[in-house]
């Protein structure tokens, strides 16, 4: 029995077929549960003559993480333009893709608003910049200063704000640059894991900043991304927001690598490889860490004593925003020398960013590795193939930073950046005050949790696919059966 002929014309029916099918092609069901994000570095690789960009980029943070902030908005991070990770998530319904750095040093979410002013237009990266606009997404609202988020970011009413008005953010930074903006609430989607080596889409309702003008260091910049994904302890992360809807633990973790520039960002408990733990130090806005011992070469520095006094900044910061380590000025000299112990003949010289010298050897065979000791005997060994870096032939590089020279207010700050963390396995499990680290390679798999099932996966950096992107395979099935569709009827 002959197939009736279509009453359609051949074009325009296939292409009410693909309007109908290429829906599926880009969405997976929604579900809850362990997120994954596949991070990427900006600038992966320690390249000769690179890290003078390590350092610009170090600088501007710390002069913003340093400095005060207008509105308590939860944190005090801002784009980091070197060195970066970052990350591809969908805004929106339908999603459009963004480029966000994923941080733990700051708290909130944004992203360049339609409306910005001064905002990049472009990257030098190759990465398509894409402005958010709350009107072309069906699923986006904005935020009033009467709604339960805008209190809970400033812990308090809103004074000078009618419940019925935007709910604003403004920050300006001590090298005098700003970001302000609005709150929005939208969906996002970011990659869940469904299987071992497997994800699939996963959507959540957050609230984030909507950029609309920029200005200093976060205006126009041929290195820029999208925005930031802050991952802090605030109201206002990534973190507490997905947690406080029951959609996941509030435990996260990264391991970024070095060599390539790839890695992992899960929100999950990671339950392989096993990882020790130290205790995070109460009342602070980072994720500071007691730190009770520095060992050079199996010689153990003086610590300054404030490093164990209450208040702000005890401690050590664990920070993947930062590219390289910063130290109080009394631990860098005394490590320093510690370093140099052995090799007085050394021609040691400062190029107007680093300390830098001539050497042909081994690095690793001549010069002391470097053992940080933290409460709960937790530790975090530091090689000189990690903390030297070869500028240019047989001349190498300190990545050991003064923070207390390189401050505007001359702060001694003790932040442990990418240069220490990379190819590490850093868990932050804040339902029990703990980080930890264990060292890893970055491109091969972890094992984590589904907390919705109780299901081990295993999960590798290569295999997870960016949110909201079509999977070729689907895509190309697709086509087939479109294909195939068009020949049966015609």
């Amino acid at each position: 029995m002959a197939l009736p002929k279509p009453s359609l014309p051949p074009p325009l029916l296939f292409l009410l077929l693909l309007l109908l099918l290429l829906p599926f092609a880009f969405f997976a069901p929604t579900a809850n549960g362990t997120g994954v994000f596949r991070v990427h570095q900006k600038h992966s690789g320690r390249k000769p003559g690179a890290i003078e960009d390590f350092k610009a980029h170090d600088s501007g943070r710390h002069e913003r993480i340093l400095s005060s902030v207008n509105f308590p908005i939860g944190g005090l991070g801002s784009i980091n333009n070197i060195g970066l990770y970052y990350t591809q998530i969908g805004i929106g319904t339908p999603p459009k893709n963004y480029y966000v750095q994923v941080d733990t040093g700051s708290d909130l979410f944004w992203v360049n608003c339609f409306t910005c002013k001064l905002c990049p237009k472009k990257s030098t990266s190759g990465m398509k910049l894409t402005y958010y606009d709350p009107r072309s997404s069906k699923t986006g609202s904005l935020v009033q200063c009467g709604e339960t988020f805008c209190s809970s970011v400033y812990t308090s009413k809103y004074v000078g704000c009618s419940s019925d008005e935007l709910c604003m953010y403004k920050v300006v930074y001590g090298d005098g640059s700003s970001s302000t903006g609005y709150f929005v609430t939208d969906y996002i989607q970011y990659d869940g894991v469904s299987g071992d080596h497997q994800t699939e889409p996963i959507n959540a309702t957050v609230t984030f900043g909507c950029g609309a003008q920029q200005s200093g260091d976060l205006g126009p910049s041929s290195e820029t991304i999208d925005g930031i994904l802050g991952f802090g302890q605030g109201n206002s992360s990534m973190i507490s927001q997905l947690a406080s809807s029951g959609k996941i633990r509030k435990i996260f973790a990264h391991c970024l690598d070095s060599s390539d520039g790839s890695g992992i960002f899960a929100v999950g408990d990671v339950v392989q490889p096993k990882v020790s733990t130290t205790p995070l130090v109460p009342n602070q806005k980072h994720y500071n860490v007691n730190l009770t011992g520095i060992e050079v070469g199996g010689t153990f520095l003086r610590l300054p004593t404030y490093l164990f006094d209450d208040g702000a900044n005890k401690g050590a910061i664990i920070d993947c925003g930062t590219t390289l380590a910063y130290l109080p000025d009394a631990v860098f000299k005394q490590l320093l020398n510690a370093i140099f112990k052995f090799h007085q003949g050394l021609t040691i010289h400062n190029n107007g960013v680093f300390v830098c010298f001539r050497y042909s050897g081994s690095v690793d065979v001549e010069f002391p590795k470097v053992t940080f000791h933290f409460e709960k005997s937790l530790t975090l060994t530091v090689y000189p193939h990690e903390y030297l870096f070869q500028d240019k032939e047989d001349v190498w590089c300190v990545g050991w930073q003064n923070s207390g020279a390189q401050s505007r207010d001359g702060k001694d700050m003790f932040i442990l950046g990418d240069m220490v963390l990379s190819n590490k396995l850093v868990i932050y499990d804040l339902e029990n005050q703990v980080v930890g680290w264990v060292k890893h390679n970055c491109s091969s798999s972890i094992k984590i949790q589904d907390d919705k099932t109780g299901e081990i996966y295993s999960v590798d950096a290569h295999h997870i696919t960016s949110a909201c992107t079509m999977k070729t395979g689907r895509f190309t099935s697709l086509l087939s059966l479109i294909i195939m569709m068009y020949y049966l009827l015609y």
